[in-house]
């Protein structure tokens, strides 16, 4: 059963990254990349490394996407197609 979740979280990874790179909208591509990081957060915890998987999620989830969609917000969207 981990490894089927192990699986599945790298599967997920690549496809969200995938999209990531094709979305033309930065605002989706914000979004994307937290996906990212949640996978990242459920590997770190099926790895039992439960301290990283908190710094995952409070840093590269929490203050890196508010902090990119204030910089977003900063320039009001001109690069958004």
């Amino acid at each position: 059963m981990l490894g089927l979740i192990i699986l599945s979280s790298f599967i997920s990874i690549i496809l969200i990254a995938f999209k990531t790179i094709i979305e033309p909208r930065l605002s989706h591509s914000i979004v994307l990349s937290m996906g990212i990081g949640l996978n990242a957060v459920i590997l770190f915890v099926a790895f039992q490394a439960p301290d990283i998987a908190l710094t995952q999620a409070v840093i590269g989830i929490g203050i890196s996407s508010v902090v990119l969609l204030m910089g977003l917000k900063h320039i009001g969207g001109k690069y958004e197609s």
